[in-house]
């Protein structure tokens, strides 16, 4: 379910002596909860929390006009806007292409001439061309247009096997609310008639071509403390959906519940299974059956990721000795005797990860499985086949030392994409046979900067608990090691998200080609090595976390490769609750802080947005215990007055109904009232991502490097 919803006092305050650590904690379960209400309850900017209120709003765009005038008032600006601008306009683009049950190959595309999008399509012999021949299937700006509306394109889920009948989903400005129609790829239009589903947050899957099953908010306030659906309904065509009836009830303090199929190569539905998250990371399997859901056997942290040749395949994020697997395997089930009896039908191993692997990704072609893996960081795709003895694996033989993205896969044969990139190396696009193991490189990026000038290290710092901590560092050749390089650092660490070396063509023309460095921090809280590194960063392990940021960042220093007159740093959601530690723990490391769309006040966090989903990842602030170890890393209730923070650049987006604006509102005020300098910028548009088309992505890149240029550089 996480993978669906698809995706942080001074630091001597926070070290914990060992009388601290002998006191005896009551476990969470057994004390007393803390009113929400009274959270924070004498914050003079929870007004600030009215997402598109009247006085926030007016706040937001006075602080957007005098950041503004600072930014793009530089010499700088309108030259790396108009580069960044270019490159993500550029014609030559690769278009990355899906697999259609119709046999076309379909694509997502913006540019200059289509800044919402266009829906289009192609075939596998004109793809493989120089210029490809696009059939529109659906122009988004045309639609807004006639619609007078600001719609956002989220995706399309298709009816199998032919794929002609499609469930669009349209954001309002990109938020996580959303419209839902029924559209035909054949007429390239909306179905008369059709489903239909008004905005809300909700979740959608076809059982047939005319039943879906939907989590949605079906009477006010029916929706669990996450601002999600726990109730499931299944919908007939023609019918209200006032009508719709229930198979499936979760619970008000869940996060979410939604339903999905597993289905055969022929688009026949092989199950129905419902995901009810408890938590974020803990979720409960169901079986959906004629005398209703039956819970499944599985552990509470474990990911159904396919179904292929009669197995289900599983991941897992904890041991399930009773089984004799351990965390980070993966196995499967065979569907017919998991459905005949859960508790007896046998378990296969796939793959058991070394503890320098994980299980990155999972995709199934029409007989065979394939898996992303990374080893030390280092991607690779391995082709799983499903016979008598098991499973057997021959490794797909694509370039190393690469990071390795699993794509569409078709389900009429065992074809699949892969992209493959690096730092320095332009993506490329390849086309395997999961089968044959036959590759062919179809598609090339361009490059987009000079990549001769600089090179790729890997080192690794000790954190404070003497784990080694690997860094990527991508920085010129001829540096040097007397702390002048330009530097920018980023990580994130949460929610077992790895960060894997990838080209940038953004990032190399503003930074990379003008001299910088840049670092990328593989801490714990990611899931470069399985679900252990991220475990290792959960609740009352949070701090690890931000010691493995701070020992990069020294060992940064040590090396002499930047120093703190010159070390930035960048995070964003949960990396720009990284920065806004880093802000208030260790400030005299860095020059500039770039805190994107972030998490701020910790202690509110389960009250705005969709906060309370992530209490597996934080801790619960209502939980006395639980409180005490967050504010010690609160960013916003630790900022003080008279400290040494260096000017920061604070985005966000009014449409972002997840993590919410007021969490940036209320940094950027706070350090405003405390007499710090802050630049700050709120994006109308543009949902969790900041950004709703390639315009405003290119103007919030373009001030982004102005300021790390400005503090940097200059």
């Amino acid at each position: 379910m996480r993978r669906l919803l698809l995706a942080l006092l001074a630091s001597t305050s926070l070290m914990t002596t060992a009388a601290q650590a002998a006191d005896p904690v009551p476990a969470a379960d057994t004390q007393a909860r803390t009113p929400l209400a009274d959270l924070g309850k004498d914050d003079p900017y929870k007004w600030m929390e009215e997402i598109e209120g009247e006085r926030p709003l007016a706040w937001a765009k006075a602080q957007n006009t005098r950041s503004l005038a600072v930014l793009q008032g530089d010499a700088r600006y309108a030259g790396l806007e108009d580069q960044a601008l270019a490159i993500l306009n550029a014609k030559d683009r690769v278009p990355a292409v899906s697999f259609a049950g119709d046999g076309s190959l379909r694509n997502f595309w913006q540019d200059a001439e289509h800044v919402r999008g266009v829906w289009r399509a192609t075939t596998m012999e004109s793809y493989r061309t120089a210029q490809p021949q696009w059939e529109t299937i659906l122009d988004i700006d045309a639609l807004s247009k006639a619609e007078s509306a600001n719609w956002v394109f989220k995706g399309a889920a298709c009816l199998p096997p032919e794929e002609t009948r499609c469930l669009l989903t349209l954001s309002d400005g990109g938020k996580d609310a959303v419209t839902i129609r029924e559209f035909d790829t054949v007429t390239k239009s909306f179905v008369d008639g059709g489903f239909v589903l008004p905005e809300g947050k909700q979740d959608v899957a076809w059982l047939d071509r005319d039943t879906l099953l939907v989590a949605r908010e079906w009477e006010p306030g029916q929706v669990t403390k996450s601002g999600y659906a726990y109730v499931i309904k299944a919908w007939k065509r023609g019918a209200p959906l006032a009508s719709a009836r229930e198979v499936f009830r979760g619970a008000p303090d869940d996060v979410a519940a939604s339903a999905y199929t597993l289905t055969e190569a022929d688009g026949r539905v092989a199950a129905t299974l419902i995901s009810r998250a408890v938590s974020f990371f803990e979720t409960e399997t169901y079986l959906l059956t004629d005398q209703g859901a039956v819970r499944l056997p599985l552990p509470l942290k474990s990911s159904v990721r396919g179904y292929v040749a009669g197995q289900v395949i599983v991941t897992l994020e904890q041991d399930w000795p009773e089984r004799g697997f351990k965390s980070g395997d993966l196995f499967s089930f065979d569907l017919s005797a998991f459905k005949a009896d859960p508790a007896k039908a046998a378990a296969t191993l796939v793959l058991r990860p070394t503890p320098k692997q994980s299980v990155e990704s999972v995709t199934t072609t029409r007989d065979k499985l394939v898996v992303g893996l990374l080893d030390n960081v280092t991607g690779a795709a391995v082709a799983y086949s499903h016979g008598p003895k098991g499973w057997t694996s021959q490794k797909l033989a694509l370039p190393g030392n690469s990071t390795i993205g699993l794509g569409s896969a078709s389900q009429k044969d065992d074809r699949l994409f892969l992209s493959v990139t690096g730092y320095l190396t332009p993506s490329t696009y390849w086309l395997a046979d999961a089968a044959s193991l036959k590759l062919e490189q179809v598609k090339a990026s361009p490059a987009r900067f000079d990549a001769s000038t600089h090179v790729v290290e890997q080192f690794e710092a000790t954190s404070t608990d003497g784990v080694k901590i690997p860094y990527f560092v991508v920085r010129p050749k001829g540096v040097k090691y007397d702390g002048s390089a330009p530097t920018l650092l980023y990580a994130y660490g949460g929610f077992q998200a790895s960060m894997t070396p990838a080209y940038s063509g953004v990032m190399g023309k503003l930074w990379l080609e003008r001299g910088g460095t840049y670092v990328v921090a593989n801490i714990r809280g990611g899931g470069e090595f399985g679900p252990a590194w991220h475990n290792a960063g959960l609740k009352e392990n949070r701090q690890k976390v931000y010691d493995d940021f701070f020992a990069v960042s020294q060992d940064l220093i040590t090396r002499k490769i930047t120093s703190p007159r010159r070390l930035g740093i960048m995070g964003g959601s949960n990396g720009g609750l990284l920065m806004g530690v880093a802000l208030t723990q260790r400030p005299e490391l860095y020059n500039a802080i770039v805190v994107q769309v972030p998490l701020f006040d910790m202690i509110r966090y389960t009250q705005i947005g969709a906060g309370a989903s992530w209490v597996g990842e934080y801790g619960d602030p209502a939980i006395p215990s639980e409180r005490a170890v967050i504010a010690r890393y609160d960013p916003y209730s630790n900022l003080k007055a008279g400290r040494n923070y260096p000017e920061v650049f604070i985005e966000t987006s009014t449409k972002d109904d997840r993590v919410h604006p007021a969490h940036a509102r209320k940094a950027a005020a706070r350090l405003e009232e405390l007499g710090y300098p802050v630049l700050y910028y709120e994006n109308i548009d543009g949902g969790h991502a900041a950004s709703a088309n390639l315009a405003e992505t290119a103007r919030r890149q373009a001030l982004e490097y102005v300021y790390l240029s400005k503090r940097l550089m200059d």
